[in-house]
């Protein structure tokens, strides 16, 4: 049993050696350790802050983001909704524009057409009084040779003028 029981003299420079030991990691090292360890807990705790800093700050850049994305689209629908407006105004311009040139075009045919009917019936009644007097002028040489066919023929006219009036 001698292994287990241990002499005084051991166990006293033991706990010298122990409280020597002790004394001196007090002294130096303890502080250092301490002083180490808090520093961690405040690099810890710094970091915490930090992250949950960052965190915040991702959760606004998100929201930010999103509202961004929102006015964005808001902007484009806003931007086609115009450009549809000017779309269908130019378009409804341009329609317009178009009936009047129709109607102009229309009406300078109807003004042709007019003028070209106008002056046929001119020349037609030119070309029917042409005939009419070359054919009167045969009937008056023919008829009017002696003076009882020309009697006959003036009173024959003067009828018809009574009978129109």
């Amino acid at each position: 049993m001698e292994l287990f029981t241990p002499e005084f003299g051991l166990v006293f420079w033991m706990f010298v050696a122990f409280a020597c030991l002790y004394g001196i990691l007090a002294k130096f090292a303890w502080p250092f350790i301490i002083k180490s360890m808090e520093q961690r807990a405040d690099l810890i705790d710094k970091g915490v802050a930090y992250a949950q800093e960052a965190k915040a700050q991702l959760d606004n850049a998100k929201a930010e983001a999103d509202q961004l994305v929102a006015e964005a689209r808001q902007q484009q629908a806003d931007i086609l909704r115009d450009a549809a407006k000017v779309r269908n105004q130019i378009i409804e311009n341009a329609r317009g524009e178009a009936a009047v040139e129709a109607k102009k075009v229309s009406d300078a045919a109807l003004v042709s057409i007019e003028q070209a009917r106008k002056e046929s019936e001119k020349q037609l009644r030119q070309e029917v009084s042409e005939i009419a007097l070359q054919i009167a002028e045969k009937v008056l040489r023919r008829n009017v040779s002696n003076d009882e066919a020309q009697q006959e023929l003036v009173d024959m006219y003067l009828k018809e003028v009574e009978t129109k009036n």
